[in-house]
């Protein structure tokens, strides 16, 4: 007769820890979680790996990253080690894994890190980074990141994303340029205005220009910034005409410190996807989903 079942329950005490690894993304915490000191949590888990017969975890400078058969393994025995746990009365208070989030700095600082607040205060832990939608994707891929709001739409089906909101851009200046708004603005008005831009070769302003005037842009821009939460404080400064999402400057605009200076029923529009890594949905990246669809609701 086959020991299989007496050997699964002995190894119970290994696929305990492993979920507590797996949950909390780092050894040092599952050790806390169980009360068991770092070396037998890395120890138990190097055995269900050679007992598995592959790894199961890949070690980086802030923790450990589960691999897609640890996800798979982890989804499988999640829901009979939680009930054995809760009909025992021992389930331990397992720390929540940490939803690492990433994307462009201006949407996550005035949008996804205000909106997530109440969540985090509530127990969520969420590690947030900003940088270029391909370098995301890529990081997103290899397992380095949970979620991502990316411009970019992912290539193929390796990465399970969802359109979730149209970024719409305006033409603006501070009023005290003196330039007189009008639907029927055309580039005329803005030959001596200084132009402001995210960029030497001025994507933005040039796909505007080619949307909205139907022209090509041709000028230099006199002030290059990466940023444009700087570009709206220097443009509500006076220093020039820039193009920027609305939502980033709905403050500004309410409170007259910037104007729209061609007001259209057809703004040029970015789409942003919500990009996750492939495997299980864990219960805090669906919460982090959940929350950004509710925040740009209005926007």
């Amino acid at each position: 007769m086959s020991n299989r079942v007496a050997d699964g329950l002995q190894d119970l005490g290994l696929w305990r820890t492993f979920l507590a690894a797996h949950r909390s993304g780092s050894v040092s915490a599952a050790a806390r979680v169980l009360g068991l000191a770092q070396s037998s949590v890395t120890t138990q888990l190097q055995a269900l790996e050679a007992s598995v017969g592959e790894p199961l975890f890949v070690r980086h400078a802030r923790g450990i990253r589960p691999t897609p058969r640890a996800d798979e393994l982890a989804a499988r025995v999640s829901g009979p080690l939680d009930a054995l746990a809760d009909a025992l009365g021992s389930r331990p208070a397992v720390e929540q894994p940490i939803v690492r989030l990433a994307g462009a700095a201006e949407f996550l600082a005035r949008v996804a890190v205000p909106a997530l607040a109440p969540a985090v205060a509530d127990g969520l832990r969420v590690t947030v980074s900003a940088g270029l939608a391909d370098d995301l994707l890529d990081d997103l891929r290899v397992g380095s990141l949970d979620l991502v709001v990316s411009a970019v739409r992912p290539r193929g089906r390796s990465l399970p994303s969802l359109p979730f909101f149209d970024e719409e851009f305006v033409l603006v200046a501070a009023p005290s340029l003196g330039i007189a708004p009008s639907p029927h603005l055309r580039p005329d008005p803005l030959g001596e205005v200084p132009l402001l831009a995210y960029a030497r070769d001025v994507p933005i302003l040039r796909r505007y220009w080619r949307h909205t005037f139907g022209i090509r842009l041709e000028r230099e821009p006199a002030l290059v910034v990466a940023d444009l939460r700087a570009l709206a404080a220097a443009a509500v400064a006076g220093a020039g005409v820039t193009v920027l999402p609305t939502y980033l400057i709905a403050d500004e605009l309410a409170e007259g410190r910037l104007v729209v200076l061609r007001d259209t029923d057809d703004p040029p529009i970015n789409t942003l996807h919500l990009v996750r890594r492939p495997g299980p949905l864990s219960e805090g990246v669906a919460l982090v989903e959940r929350t950004l669809r509710a925040a740009v609701v209005g926007l």
